[in-house]
């Protein structure tokens, strides 16, 4: 079995997922072979939540350079956790707003 800690990474705090917020919709960074069954599990174990419905995203690596050297930026996996109505908040996102 696959420990929580190691499928959540960490949050994504932007902009677009401080506004998701209101509609308790979370962001988070997943581990690259974590699903969608896994994600939900490992929120709702870590922050004693419901969720509702999982969608994640594949971001791409992207090319870098950096004087002569060329390289890239590696590609990671993001997740977006919807709660249930009835659910209570995720603590650790209440002052970010």
């Amino acid at each position: 079995m696959k420990n929580v800690h190691d499928i959540l990474i960490a949050p994504v705090i932007t902009e677009k997922s401080n506004a998701l917020i209101g509609e308790k919709i979370y962001t988070f960074r997943v581990a690259s072979h974590a699903n969608k069954p896994e994600i939900a599990d490992a929120v709702e174990k870590v922050f004693k939540v419901k969720v509702k419905s999982v969608r994640t995203v594949t971001v791409v690596r992207k090319p870098r350079r950096v004087g002569v050297h060329s390289g890239y930026k590696p590609g990671w996996k993001k997740a977006y956790v919807k709660l249930t109505d009835d659910s209570k908040t995720i603590e650790f996102f209440e002052g970010m707003n």
